[in-house]
């Protein structure tokens, strides 16, 4: 399915393919015609409800701490306007494009639902600015994840009643009103109950969870591929990831990971050169032995958010809500723990393979533990230095990740005059872990670099077909062992063919798609 076909957004959950598609790929949105039915006629009772003279919250009071004041009809226009403009006080860098683009179609399938009360025509603007692939601006501190992520999604809805800034299709920064009369979107006038509507949700967390788990498959096979290529290179054994061993612990990613390494290290003349009584090492270090543990372990915790994802992507949050029977009701839904959980958990894996990796790494550089390379895989040891400083890069990237490692989801400062006396930090926890996986690219880049550069110099003992793929692709941008060069230009090649897949790609074209 390309980006130019739009995605239907209807009463039940968008997927997260379907997310990433819009966010990431600018696919264009529509609705479908039973959603715009839904909020039609549950808006229905949201209009009786504004005319009954008996308070209901979010209808016809004012919000949070401010709850206890009926507000007349002829103020609830401005009402629903000023808690967008109130709201929208965010500040900071300004946040990535698909995270905006995420949050936005996932307030817009809540709003789909018609458990919110919203109008249709609310919910068409949204539909309209993500086609014309137009994005508010958005920053990046202001969401405690409680009530959802109220300054991100009221910057948001600031720009669908025609106000704040935003970027148009090319990126340009100009206001709504502008961007949108350009793309002949008439903005709204908001009425009782949906200014709330916009801003009550876990969308922008959501939106980062998803992305993450995306990025996190592509970089999970690269770990095993860095893995296997540091593993021949260092003359480790393949023997350990034999399937019978890890069926012995039978937890399902390390036996996917186990399975990865076999295939990429099936055919290594390298491991085939020591694997005789001959061989005098026991048993390789952890880093190396253990591999498949720990990868494995990512990808059942990756596994464990994907299925709090998909809980969440089925989930209509608003405060209040409309139910199926027609009640308006308070509830909870917005709070933001179950996602905060599990974007901190995925910091933690990350991290965690992050550390391996480097490991790893450094082994490639110590003579007393790289079998017979050169100190630091320099060409001429004393008058060049190799890949010493790669490695110290890798080390400062690891002992950020550890930090980003300490859990948002734990902390709580309580806001709205302590009405709202517990929150989830869930958005922070979702920046931390985009700052994670960054990290986490760059690390097993470096290790892919070193680890090229290594089997160049076991020579001329022959890598195995998939690793020597991966060697090959990094050689048609990095040269190969030599005198000391430029180093971080070829870092930033290598982390440019992680983050692409190209790496994972080239091992593939070999072994086929890996698990």
């Amino acid at each position: 399915m390309g980006a130019e076909e739009s995605v239907v957004v209807g009463t039940g959950a968008v997927s997260a393919e379907e997310v990433i598609r819009v966010a990431r790929l600018g696919a264009p949105v529509r609705i479908s015609r039973d959603a715009m039915s839904a909020m039609a006629e549950t808006r229905k009772r949201i209009e009786a409800l504004a005319e009954d003279p008996k308070p209901v919250y979010g209808i016809s009071t004012g919000f949070g701490a401010l709850a206890t004041r009926h507000i007349p009809s002829a103020l609830r226009t401005q009402l629903q306007r000023s808690l967008v403009r109130s709201h929208a006080a965010g500040n900071g860098p300004e946040v990535e494009r698909e995270v905006v683009r995420a949050l936005m179609l996932l307030r817009l399938s809540t709003l789909a639902t018609g458990r919110t009360g919203a109008r249709p025509e609310v919910a068409q603007v949204y539909a309209s600015l993500l086609s014309a692939g137009i994005t508010p601006v958005v920053h990046e501190y202001g969401s405690l994840g409680c009530s959802g992520d109220l300054a991100p999604l009221a910057h948001v809805a600031l720009a669908v009643i025609g106000e704040g800034t935003v970027r148009d299709a090319d990126g340009a920064q100009m206001q709504a009103r502008e961007a949108m009369s350009a793309a002949g979107i008439a903005p709204v006038i908001l009425e009782e109950k949906e200014g709330l509507a916009l801003i009550n949700g876990t969308d922008g967390m959501l939106g980062m969870l998803l992305l993450a788990c995306a990025d996190l498959h592509g970089l999970l096979r690269l770990a095993d591929v860095t893995a296997a290529m540091s593993v021949e290179a260092l003359l480790g054994t393949d023997r350990v990831f034999a399937p019978d061993l890890q069926a012995l612990r039978p937890h399902p990613g390390q036996a996917r990971a186990a399975a990865n390494m076999v295939r990429l290290l099936a055919g290594s003349e390298i491991v085939k050169s020591h694997a005789n009584p001959s061989c005098t090492v026991v048993q390789d270090a952890y880093s190396l032995r253990c591999a498949p543990q720990v990868a494995g372990a990512a990808r059942d915790t990756l596994a464990h958010a994907e299925r709090v994802a998909s809980w969440e992507l089925a989930s209509a949050i608003d405060n209040p809500v409309v139910t199926l029977d027609g009640r308006v009701e308070s509830n909870g839904n917005f709070h933001g723990a179950p996602v905060g959980y599990v974007l901190d958990f995925l910091a933690i894996v990350v991290a965690d393979v992050a550390s391996m990796s480097e490991r790893r790494t450094d082994r490639f550089l110590d003579v007393a533990r790289n079998h017979g390379l050169p100190p630091f895989l320099a060409d001429d040891p004393g008058v060049d230095s190799g890949h010493m400083i790669a490695q110290y890069t890798q080390a400062a990237i690891v002992s950020e990740l550890k930090r980003l490692a300490a859990p948002a989801s734990v902390d709580s400062i309580p806001s709205s005059a302590m009405q709202e006396d517990h929150v989830s930090m869930g958005w922070s926890a979702a920046r931390k872990l985009r700052r994670a996986i960054d990290g986490l690219t760059r690390v097993l880049a470096i290790e892919a670099l070193t680890a090229a550069r290594a089997l160049d110099l076991r020579a001329p003992l022959a890598p195995s077909p998939a690793t020597g793929a991966v060697r090959d692709t990094i050689r048609e941008h990095v040269a190969g062992p030599g005198a000391d060069r430029h180093l971080a230009p070829e870092i930033e090649a290598a982390v440019i063919l992680a983050s692409s897949g190209a790496l994972v790609a080239s091992a593939e074209s070999v072994v086929g798609k890996l698990d």
